[in-house]
C-alpha cells in the first residue's frame, strides 16, 4: 500500500487513508477537525535541536536528511508501527512546513521507503 505525504492544510480526502501528523508542533491555526488526524506522533519528528539547526534552509537539506536518519536508526520502536501500517493500508505523512520537497516528513517518507525496500 502506499506511503504518502501531504501537508495537513490541504483538504483530507478518503483516499489518504490513514493520517498521521508526523511533527512535534501542531500545525499553527488548525483545529483536530480540519487536520483529521488518526495519530499525532511527536516522537518520531526530528529532534528540537535538529529540527532548530536545520531551520528549513535549502543548503542544510542533504545534512538534516543524515542527521535525522541517525536518530530514526537509534529508536525503531518509533518508526516500525508506521511502516508495518503501511503494508497493510495507505499511510499519509502530514506536515504543516511551507516546503513541500524540503521537510521532515519528505524525509521520513523516503527513510520508510528504503526501510521497505530493504525488508523485501
Amino acid at each position: 500500500m502506499p506511503l504518502r505525504v501531504k501537508r495537513t492544510y490541504e483538504t483530507p480526502i478518503k483516499a489518504d487513508g490513514s493520517r498521521v501528523l508526523v511533527e512535534r508542533l501542531w500545525p499553527r491555526g488548525m483545529t483536530k477537525e480540519a487536520v483529521a488526524v488518526e495519530a499525532w506522533l511527536k516522537e518520531v519528528a526530528p529532534s528540537t535541536e535538529l529540527r532548530r539547526w536545520f531551520a528549513h534552509r535549502p543548503e542544510r537539506w542533504e545534512e538534516f536528511r543524515r542527521r535525522y536518519g541517525r536518530e530514526l536508526d537509534a529508536r525503531p520502536d518509533l518508526w516500525r508501527p508506521l511502516l508495518e501500517a503501511s503494508k497493510k493500508k495507505t499511510v499519509t505523512l502530514l506536515f504543516s512546513a511551507h516546503d513541500p520537497t524540503r521537510n521532515s516528513a519528505v524525509a521520513l517518507h523516503d527513510y520508510l521507503t528504503e526501510k521497505r525496500r530493504l525488508e523485501r
